[in-house]
């Protein structure tokens, strides 16, 4: 979709739903809209993460707030219009789907009235996603062939109202209500007052399809009951019927592994996608904290060394492979310039990464420890070492190749910078309080940047309530210098092992 290719000098306006909680919910024609518009106009319960996909130029707009602007809807209104109307492209992004509950209908009458071209853009509606998460299917063969969609807000309450809940009580096996925790016990008692069985089952779903989801069985006859011992707030939906008894067979999504677990990540926010989405995937909620960014350094390409000029050739990360190549590639050369030399790879990522390039390494050592790189290797007596890689790699690696008499060129190509992090203060708030279950290091470079981010209260005080996981035995050790009880180690240097350990250990504290 080329959104740009309008001819006409009016601008558009997509009204897209944003799915529920999880942002990998929105739809492909969501994230194109996002991708190609001018001014994004989004709901204050939104998932910010889905505002990544906006282009740098686009204007991003919170919706005012429902709960303290009485006009809100008339405020949107004229903003989609006068926006239109100075030829943007404008997405009006909302939770849910535009036309479930959503007041996207009104949205669109505003437009056609103003003459606005629009389009709808389709999202999956909580009481399909939240019940689907929470292991309740709306529809069952053997259990239910009907289902409705109704606002539990209070106005559907009143006499005056134009739900029919004497007829709706009973005319749908499943019942999906909307915005209806706050008057939960007035709609049990209509339900029941008209005819609805006292022991059909209920469920509510708090924040469904995220890591915080909350799901409360019981029945209407008791549903009230629990729900005030344990003070659950919305949003939630209230799912009636006897599909509810299916969740314990059907649940997937909050028995994973690491389901509700507050995990922070600490590497780089470039390399920190595939770490954060197997997290994820586990069930976690990950919260991104990068305490470096990864930058070459300033050199110019005709300095770099060929790998012909060597007998080996040493990567010891993907960063290394990627900025040695670039700086290849900028001076006319490419893969075949290896074709001399004998090539290591450290970690099955570095292994990855030359193997991306049509590069399969010769070597790749057990460990990602540069003494035992360079005890593994082979005989490299009076043998010509390249070693591209990070300003502050540690010394063992070279330091022990020499030791060997080999003559080491160390040739460093990108350095690890401190960053700052806007959310230094809540970070150190939900540490201090317990908010937070792991840290995790990559590096030492992240330990150490992460420490000079927070210089008070000591390290010690500073995770004590929290479980510190680390990616290897030289990431350990720096924890360890620094004060830190390092409860997970790696087995390997890979974020996938990583994980594993971290699973592992929650595990052994469940047995």
């Amino acid at each position: 979709m080329n959104l740009s290719m309008r001819t006409s000098h009016t601008g558009i306006v997509y009204i897209v739903g944003a799915g529920p909680g999880d942002r990998k919910l929105i739809t492909l024609k969501g994230i194109e809209c996002l991708q190609q518009a001018d001014v994004v106009i989004y709901d204050l319960l939104l998932n910010d993460a889905l505002l990544k996909h906006c282009s740098a130029h686009a204007e991003k707009i919170q919706a005012p707030d429902p709960r303290i602007r009485a006009n809100r809807q008339a405020e949107l209104n004229q903003l989609l219009v006068k926006y239109a109307n100075e030829g943007k492209i404008v997405v009006r992004l909302k939770g849910g789907d535009p036309y479930i509950f959503g007041r996207g209908g009104e949205e669109a009458m505003a437009l056609a009235g103003a003459s606005i071209p629009f389009e709808i853009v389709p999202g999956v509606t909580s009481a399909i996603a939240a019940s689907a998460y929470a292991g309740i299917p709306v529809t069952h063969r053997d259990y239910a062939s009907s289902v409705a969609f109704v606002t539990g807000h209070s106005a559907a309450l009143h006499p005056d109202s134009n739900i029919n809940w004497e007829q709706l009580a009973t005319a749908v096996d499943t019942l999906v209500v909307y915005m209806g925790v706050a008057h939960l016990q007035q709609i049990v008692e209509r339900l029941t007052t008209h005819g609805r069985d006292p022991h059909t089952p209920v469920s509510l779903v708090r924040v469904g399809t995220t890591p915080q989801q909350v799901v409360i069985q019981g029945t209407l006859a008791d549903i009230v009951e629990k729900v005030e011992t344990v003070q659950l707030k919305s949003p939630a939906i209230i799912v009636v019927g006897e599909v509810n008894q299916l969740r314990d067979q059907l649940r997937w999504f909050d028995n994973k592994p690491l389901f509700g677990k507050r995990i922070l990540v600490t590497r780089a926010r470039a390399q920190a996608s595939g770490f954060a989405d197997l997290l994820e995937a586990n069930g976690a909620e990950v919260i991104q904290f990068p305490t470096i960014e990864i930058r070459p350094l300033e050199i110019d390409s005709a300095e770099i060394p060929l790998p012909d000029q060597y007998d080996w050739v040493i990567f010891t990360s993907v960063n290394a492979v990627e900025i040695y190549y670039t700086h290849l590639r900028e001076k006319g050369n490419d893969t075949r310039v290896f074709g001399g030399c004998s090539i290591c790879a450290v970690g099955p990522k570095t292994v990855e990464a030359l193997n991306c390039i049509g590069i399969f390494p010769d070597f790749v050592p057990s460990h990602a420890s540069g003494k035992v790189v360079a005890t593994e290797i082979e005989d490299v007596q009076g043998k010509k070492i390249l070693l591209p890689r990070a300003k502050i790699a540690t010394a063992d690696l070279p330091n022990t190749l020499r030791e060997r008499e080999a003559h080491v060129d160390d040739i460093p190509l990108y350095d690890t910078v401190k960053i700052a992090n806007e959310n230094s203060d809540v970070i150190k708030k939900d540490l201090l309080e317990g908010n937070v279950d792991f840290v995790t290091f990559t590096s030492s470079s992240t330990v150490t940047n992460f420490f000079q981010m927070f210089p008070t209260p000591a390290a010690n005080v500073l995770l004590a309530n929290v479980r510190v996981a680390v990616i290897g035995p030289t990431t350990e050790a720096t924890a360890t210098k620094h004060g830190v009880r390092v409860d997970v180690v790696a087995e390997e240097a890979t974020i996938e092992s990583l994980v594993e350990a971290i699973i592992a250990e929650y595990q052994n504290l469940s047995e």
